[in-house]
């Protein structure tokens, strides 16, 4: 396995691989020595598991980190807590924890630990390091929304100005969230905020595969004060509840009666190599107007949810909520929502759940 990864990386222009590691232990040594800019990680190792390494790597030797995993149900368990620690991302394993067919996601391999080199390390740390306490308002702190540009109290106030929304709180009101790249932790620190009784269901759509999804959810709920599931046919929306998008299927909704149920679809293709896709889901949405919508772009590599953005403000109306590169792991998706010119509020992750919560009754 260590061969075969090694070997995807041979004529490479830009990436070279330093060194081999046999289980977790070896890998911390390594990395202490080594000094690598990206670590790939199998979850399953002898003497020292991917998640335990990972935890000592990112207190003793912070680097990115892209781990492999099996698609088994304790495979998808292990890979979410070690996003949750501070891993930037992941890619499955086609055939189990010894895949000799790795070459089919060498590709996608490739890309991922591309993408990886360019995160910077201190956007992994652990969300508990995050400074959970301040409570200090969007508009009043520097939200910064490029590598080199910042906005400050004036300008955020110009931005929400000049979209005009005509908001009524005491509409009925629905949350739509997309995140890619670094979303499961982002997600844990915007859904574990929100209060039981916010009055709005909330659609998300997190670019990962089958499996995956179901686990990220059982996660969330278990840290949340609201319920979080992963969404199924026909689930009617309810406030206080978040659905999340099950990997391989786009979300949408349809009315039934005078509720709304969860619809999954997987006779369209995916969009820009997304199933679910942000922009289906918005886009989606964008077609019913029996409510208001808060639309939150979070961490992710590509520009997912942009034209989506567009759609929604061009039928209804909307807030949008972009995270700040300041807090993104990758200031990809988020950059491309804030290019439209669409965005009102522009915040670091620990405090988009009160901005979301301004906007409700």
């Amino acid at each position: 396995m260590r061969k075969m990864i090694s070997d995807f990386f041979v004529d490479h222009p830009s990436i070279k691989v330093i060194g081999t590691a046999r289980n977790g232990k070896d890998a911390i040594k390594k990395i202490q020595m080594l000094k690598p800019d990206v670590v790939t990680m199998d979850v399953e190792m002898p003497e020292m598991n991917g998640l335990e390494s990972l935890k000592v790597i990112m207190k003793e030797c912070p680097v990115p980190v892209v781990m492999l995993s099996s698609t088994t149900k304790s495979g998808a368990k292990i890979t979410l807590e070690a996003m949750a620690s501070g891993a930037v991302d992941f890619i499955t394993k086609p055939s189990g924890p010894i895949s000799l067919d790795l070459q089919k996601i060498q590709s996608d391999l490739i890309r991922i630990v591309e993408n990886a080199a360019t995160v910077h390390v201190s956007k992994l740390r652990h969300a508990a390091h995050m400074d959970v306490g301040r409570t200090t308002s969007p508009i009043e702190k520097v939200s910064t929304i490029s590598n080199n540009a910042h906005i400050v109290e004036n300008n955020l106030r110009e931005v929400n100005v000049k979209h005009s929304v005509k908001w009524d709180s005491h509409s009925k009101k629905i949350v739509l969230i997309g995140t890619s790249t670094g979303g499961p932790r982002a997600l844990q620190e915007v859904i574990t905020r929100l209060p039981q009784n916010i009055p709005a269901p909330i659609l998300i759509v997190q670019h990962m595969p089958a499996g995956f999804t179901k686990s990220l959810a059982n996660r969330l709920d278990q840290l949340s004060k609201i319920t979080v599931k992963e969404a199924e046919q026909g689930d009617i929306l309810q406030a206080g509840v978040a659905y999340i998008a099950p990997g391989d299927f786009h979300l949408h909704i349809r009315k039934i009666g005078m509720s709304y149920g969860i619809e999954l679809d997987k006779s369209e293709p995916p969009r820009g190599g997304h199933r679910p896709s942000v922009d289906v889901m918005f886009e989606d949405i964008s077609n019913y107007n029996d409510f208001d919508k808060i639309a939150v772009i979070m961490t992710g590599m590509g520009s997912d949810g942009a034209k989506g953005l567009q759609a929604l403000k061009n039928k209804g109306n909307v807030i949008a909520i972009s995270e700040s590169a300041e807090t993104c792991v990758v200031y990809g998706m988020p950059k491309s929502a804030y290019a439209t010119g669409l965005v009102d509020e522009v915040a670091d992750v620990d405090d988009i759940s009160n901005i979301i919560m301004k906007y409700l009754p």
